[in-house]
């Protein structure tokens, strides 16, 4: 059975060509089921019926898994079966009569201008790290790219004559994106000043953004430094990276921005997706209507 998952998931990355991040993803969903039909004495796909997956799903909740994973796990799920039909490893779809459970639709968490601005000026300009960091976060909140997107910049991306970067995105689509002057600047200053101590004992690496080792930055380590300048900047907020690409797009549709251009800015293959923002909108429109209007 084991045998499958491998055979499928090498199906997703050479056939369908989805990025190392999402065949991860399904790697993960992929494995907990197996642990799940091995401890039910499952050896074959064929034996798999919808009560048992019924019954894996029916775990997961009661394990206390949100509904947005068990719905990414019933989508894992329903292409894999249809993966095994297709190969005709099975001639059934256990999957074909399992309900998505209703996602109840929640807003992404946003800073204000103000917020954005005392964390942007948070890191210690001083230091060889703290350019750094400023010039990492002025490029997240000026371009919205996803925390994934901004570790993996080349120096080679960077068309700062033309004010712009290019970038990979998901499924390694890639996407062109307007850099502002703040951001411009402040890669520069980083460029000049910063980047070539920390590179020093490593001048052949070409990501954009380096650790204290001169290696590319992880993810932890963006959300780690992250942390503290949260911290730094008196945001009592949850703000992870994600938070800086929601508010990248909140603010451009506040200030006129139509939706369309900011599903190209922010990469989404689906305009649906980018829908959530006009909620954001709507929202903030609301408060202001309450606050400022007499008869409210």
């Amino acid at each position: 059975m084991n045998e499958q998952i491998e055979e499928y998931l090498h199906y997703l990355t050479i056939e369908r060509g989805l990025s190392s991040n999402t065949r991860q993803s399904y790697a993960r969903d992929l494995t907990q089921y197996m642990t799940f039909l091995t401890k039910r004495n499952i050896s074959d796909w064929q034996q798999v019926d919808r009560y048992l997956v019924i019954d894996f799903l029916e775990t997961l909740q009661q394990a206390g898994k949100s509904t947005a994973t068990v719905t990414r796990m019933i989508s894992s799920l329903r292409r894999f079966h249809q993966f095994l039909r297709q190969e005709r490893v099975t001639d059934h779809d256990p999957m074909q009569h399992i309900e998505t459970p209703k996602k109840k639709q929640a807003l992404p968490d946003t800073l204000s201008l103000e917020e954005v601005e005392r964390l942007i000026q948070a890191p210690d300009t001083q230091t060889t790290l703290g350019i750094r960091d400023r010039a990492l976060l002025e490029v997240m909140y000026a371009t919205g790219l996803r925390v994934s997107e901004v570790i993996n910049l080349r120096l080679s991306d960077i068309h700062l004559n033309m004010a712009l970067l290019q970038t990979l995105g998901k499924g390694d689509k890639e996407r062109i994106v307007p850099l502002g002057d703040l951001a411009i600047e402040w890669i520069e200053r980083y460029l000049d000043e910063s980047r070539p101590l920390l590179v020093k004992k490593n001048p052949d690496e070409t990501v954009l953004f380096v650790n204290h080792h001169g290696k590319q930055l992880s993810r932890q380590g963006v959300w780690k430094n992250l942390k503290q300048i949260v911290r730094d900047a008196g945001i009592f907020k949850t703000v992870t990276p994600h938070t800086l690409r929601h508010s990248f797009a909140t603010h451009l549709l506040e200030n006129g921005a139509d939706l369309r251009t900011v599903q190209e800015l922010l990469g989404h293959a689906d305009i649906s997706t980018t829908q959530i923002y006009t909620h954001i909108t709507k929202k903030r429109m609301t408060e202001v209507y309450k606050q400022y209007f007499p008869r409210a």
